[in-house]
C-alpha cells in the first residue's frame, strides 16, 4: 500500500482520511479547512480562490455569470433576486431589503400611482392639472426640489409621476383644487420658476401634455343632471375645433394620437351617445370621459409658462360655464366671437390675443418653455 502524504499539513494520510483535490492529496480535515464548495454549482475551490462573501461561497465562473451586486448596500446577489425599478429598468439591481427603501423613499410615484384625493378650496367644480416636464431627468431630487415648492406648508397639494411618453422627465400631478385655489394660492409662479431652473422643457419638448380635469360633480349631483352638460361640453369642443386646435398649439396629427375628437354631430346629445358606445380611441379622445369622477380635457400641449397655464385653466373654466348655463340650442347658435368676448380673465384674455383668436388685435408675445 502507497503511502500519501497531505500537501497540506505534511501528515501521513489514513486511508479512511485520504483525499485527492486540485491533483493534489490531501487529509480529510485539511480538505474541510482549506477549501469551500460553490453555492452556486457545487464544484469545490481553495479558500483564497473564494470569490463570494463571507455569507456566501462562490467560485469565478459562477460569480461572473450568475452574481450581481446591490446598487445600494453592494450586497452580493444572485440575477434571480435582483430587484430592479418598474419605472427605470437601468436603476438598480438592489437586493430584496434595499429594493423596498428605495420605493418607500421615492419622490416620483410609478405610472399606476393614484393616492385618496384630497380636495382644497369650495367645490364642487374641481380641477385637477398634469403637466408633463422633460428633459431636465427622471430624477427624484429634481422632483423633489419641485415638490418643495408645491408642498411648502406641508400637505400635499402636488405629487410627481413616471410617464413612460417622456424621454427624460416626469409628470407633476395636482390633487383636485378649485379654479380659485389655482389662481391664488397654489404657488405655480414658484412651481413653474422651479422647473426652468432645474433644466426642464413642456412647450419646446415637443413630448408633453397638459390635461386637465374636472369633476363630474360640477355638473349636476346625478348623473341624469350631468350628462346633457358634459354633451354641450364635447358639442363646443367640436364646433369650435380649429379655434380649439390653435388654442391647444398642438399639431393636428398630435391630436390625433392623443386627443382625438369625437366628430360633429347634430346635437350635443348625439356626441355623447357615440362617445359612450366605447369609441375607439379611449381614453387618447380630446375629452377623456372614462374616468368615473371626472372629466379630463386632454388637446392642450404642455408649458412652463405661467401665463399660458393659468389661460388654460381659464379656458376649461369657462367652457363649463357655458355648458352649465347655456341650453343646447343656445351653445348650438354661440359663435366663436361671441364666446370669446365673455371671456374676461387677464390671463386668458392676453393668451387669446397671443394666438391671434381674440377680436381685439394681437400682442408681443414671449417664447413658450
Amino acid at each position: 500500500m502507497n503511502e500519501h502524504i497531505c500537501s497540506v499539513c505534511g501528515c501521513v494520510i489514513e486511508e479512511e482520511d485520504h483525499r485527492r483535490f486540485d491533483g493534489q492529496d490531501i487529509c480529510a480535515d485539511c480538505l474541510d479547512d482549506n477549501t469551500y464548495t460553490c453555492a452556486c454549482c457545487g464544484e469545490r475551490i481553495w479558500n483564497e480562490d473564494d470569490a463570494g462573501e463571507g455569507y456566501i461561497h462562490l467560485c469565478q465562473s459562477c460569480r461572473d455569470h450568475r452574481y450581481t451586486t446591490c446598487e445600494s448596500c453592494g450586497r452580493l446577489i444572485h440575477y434571480d433576486d435582483a430587484y430592479y425599478d418598474d419605472d427605470d429598468d437601468e436603476d438598480g439591481p438592489y437586493c430584496y431589503d434595499c429594493y423596498n427603501r428605495h420605493r418607500d423613499n421615492r419622490v416620483i410615484q410609478n405610472y399606476y400611482y393614484k393616492p385618496e384625493p384630497v380636495f382644497f378650496g369650495d367645490g364642487p367644480r374641481y380641477f385637477g392639472v398634469e403637466l408633463e416636464i422633460d428633459g431636465g431627468g427622471e430624477s427624484n431630487s429634481n422632483a423633489e426640489l419641485i415638490l418643495d415648492r408645491a408642498n411648502d406648508n406641508g400637505t400635499e397639494v402636488m405629487y410627481a409621476k413616471h410617464d413612460g411618453s417622456l424621454d427624460d422627465g416626469f409628470e407633476l400631478v395636482t390633487h383636485p383644487l378649485s379654479f380659485a385655489y389655482h389662481m391664488n394660492e397654489f404657488p405655480w409662479p414658484s412651481v413653474l420658476n422651479e422647473a426652468r431652473q432645474l433644466g426642464y422643457l413642456s412647450h419646446r419638448a415637443n413630448t408633453c401634455g397638459l390635461h386637465i380635469h374636472v369633476s363630474r360633480d360640477a355638473f349636476g349631483e346625478t348623473r341624469a343632471e350631468q350628462e346633457p352638460c358634459i354633451a354641450r361640453v364635447l358639442y363646443f369642443v367640436e364646433k369650435n375645433w380649429e379655434e380649439l386646435l390653435k388654442f391647444s398649439r398642438r399639431t393636428p396629427r398630435q391630436l390625433e394620437r392623443w386627443a382625438a375628437r369625437y366628430g360633429l354631430k347634430e346635437n350635443p346629445l348625439d356626441i355623447l351617445d357615440h362617445a359612450k358606445k366605447g369609441y375607439h380611441a379611449g381614453r387618447y379622445t380630446c375629452v377623456n370621459l372614462e374616468n368615473s369622477d371626472t372629466i379630463e380635457f386632454r388637446m392642450f400641449r404642455g408649458t412652463l409658462k405661467l401665463n399660458t397655464l393659468l389661460a388654460t385653466i381659464q379656458m376649461v373654466d369657462r367652457i363649463c360655464d357655458v355648458a352649465l348655463n347655456l341650453t343646447d340650442e343656445e351653445v348650438k347658435a354661440m359663435s366663436w366671437t361671441t364666446f370669446v368676448s365673455g371671456c374676461t380673465r387677464p390671463e386668458l384674455v392676453q393668451y387669446l390675443k397671443e394666438r391671434r383668436l381674440y377680436i381685439n388685435e394681437p400682442i408681443d408675445t414671449e417664447e413658450e418653455v
